[in-house]
């Protein structure tokens, strides 16, 4: 046996520990989540100032934990998708608030004083990657709390006549000799018996993870005593976000909600926040039960754990998108805990509207979701208008370039083909479903990637792609709801280019 094969029996052992992982992993998501949400539902009107703000703490470093938890398990288990996962807006004075329930317990316990100052120049909002910067944070931070005895540690946010933002660690204690500079980024290990600061992996992690924000990390003892440690990050590395706009909660008093969730704390959470939008619901606490419900009763929305006993989410929603009857084209919100890539796709190709990850992140963002499900036409969208909807599953700007591009004179002819070969595939692959075959699957749906790319219909073109990778593989398990969903985005594509065929004709 050469080196780099494995034993078939090593083999089934590293899948076994790989499954073992992914099981691990989610009660992990849904221990966090559980704890978060539990504090949530403390009614803190009868507690006193000094344990609501223990509470406080206790929240933003479960929320913490939550991010860090998420994005550690996403790299062990191989499927991290760092560029996509970095970027997210980020509210300064949310995010600095966190930052100092967090660390003024921390700080208070050792007797030192936290404080924390924001020029009104540094934007209200910012795009970066809020993982790395909570990392530099919280290195920095525990670096200076546990080497000051006494005095002040403080936090500093400003922007540099360059541009740049600028946020400054300060703390007043004694500094770092100057053997520890020299070595301060490497990761050596603090040696033993000695209280030497900035040869352990705190400061290591914090210029790694600067590296990975774009910017850069510095350190300087101060004159008289003590030292700063300077996060700079350049304009091009964040960019200045629109603020989230205001959230009008939904009016849900005509609306009944099936809750598919096997967790009791998630149950009132959800529940709670249903009722304050005026919504009737029911709950059923596993995947057989929620099908009976909806074997009985009418509702306008589901919202389906996808980890419950004797029948997961998928599947639930697998059966309801398949058997053509009452609720079959009801919206569904898939809720998780356990939202890696691979399990985006296989919700979305299973039939689900949306996805919202466990802990929730508010009645806000909840209420929103539910909104843009309910009522496309928020969104500028008529119900009876597929080329509209069409729009928006597609990059119309992609489309018009593509248009553009092949000139006034031509432009006619290319969609003329382009409708064409749409109706082609879309007669190929109904026939290659139908009758299950692989390579008649594997052919079309290798044409659909060509043209969906082509026109910028990024939802068509992944399922294309999931359907090719099926068919090469001869797994033809998950093809009918695939390929369901397939064809429905195909079909409104194909009437929007017929669309605009008319109305270029009329317009010429």
């Amino acid at each position: 046996m050469r080196d780099d094969e494995v034993r078939p029996d090593a083999a089934a052992e590293q899948l076994a520990d790989a499954g073992r992982m992914r099981l691990l992993s989610h009660d992990l998501r849904a221990a966090v989540s559980d704890i978060i949400g539990g504090l949530r539902l403390i009614d803190q009107d009868g507690l006193d100032s000094g344990m609501r703000l223990q509470l406080e703490r206790v929240r933003a470093s479960g929320e913490t934990l939550a991010r860090l938890l998420e994005e550690g398990l996403s790299i062990m288990l191989g499927e991290e998708d760092l560029p996509a996962a970095q970027s997210a807006n980020l509210q300064m004075a949310r995010f600095l608030y966190d930052v100092e329930m967090r660390w003024s317990g921390r700080a208070s316990e050792k007797g030192l004083t936290f404080r924390l100052t924001r020029c009104k120049d540094v934007p209200e909002v910012l795009t970066l990657d809020r993982i790395a910067l909570e990392r530099v944070l919280a290195n920095t931070l525990s670096n200076a709390m546990k080497h000051a005895d006494s005095g002040t540690v403080a936090l500093d946010v400003y922007m540099s006549p360059e541009g740049s933002i600028m946020i400054a660690v300060t703390d007043e204690g004694p500094g770092f000799s100057a053997d520890a500079l020299t070595r301060l980024f490497e990761y050596q290990g603090r040696p033993e018996g000695t209280t030497k600061p900035g040869q352990g992996l705190g400061m290591h992690i914090s210029k790694h993870m600067a590296s990975r924000l774009g910017g850069t990390i510095s350190v300087e003892n101060l004159p008289r005593r003590g030292a700063r440690v300077t996060l700079e990050l350049p304009t091009g590395c964040w960019a200045v976000a629109e603020p989230d706009r205001v959230v009008e909660l939904p009016d849900l008093s005509r609306t009944k909600v099936l809750i598919a969730e096997d967790n009791a704390t998630n149950q009132t959470i959800i529940g709670n926040m249903l009722t304050k939008m005026g919504a009737e619901f029911e709950i059923a606490e596993d995947g057989i039960e929620a099908l009976h419900w909806l074997e009985r009763e009418d509702f306008d929305l589901a919202l389906i754990d996808i980890e419950m006993p004797r029948l997961n989410g998928i599947e639930v929603i697998r059966e309801l998108r398949g058997n053509n009857r009452m609720h079959s084209h009801m919206p569904i919100i898939a809720i998780t805990a356990y939202v890696l890539r691979a399990n985006r796709d296989a919700i979305y190709a299973a039939g689900a509207n949306a996805i919202l990850a466990k802990p929730l992140a508010g009645i806000e963002s909840f209420g929103l979701a539910i909104a843009n499900v309910l009522d496309p036409r928020a969104a500028g969208i008529e119900e009876d208008d597929p080329a509209q909807i069409a729009t928006q599953e597609f990059d119309r700007e992609c489309f018009d370039r593509l248009i553009d591009i092949a000139g006034p004179a031509a432009a006619a002819e290319l969609l003329m083909r382009l409708h064409t070969d749409l109706r082609r595939t879309e007669r190929g692959l109904v026939a290659g479903l139908a009758e299950g075959n692989a390579d008649a699957i594997r052919a079309d749906t290798h044409v659909l990637i060509a043209l969906a790319g082509a026109v910028g219909a990024a939802r068509l073109q992944t399922l294309a792609q999931t359907l090719n990778a099926a068919a090469h593989r001869r797994n033809l398990g998950d093809m009918p709801a695939i390929g369901a969903e397939a064809l429905e985005q195909l079909d409104r594509l194909i009437h929007f280019i017929a669309q605009e065929q008319t109305r270029r004709d009329d317009a010429g």
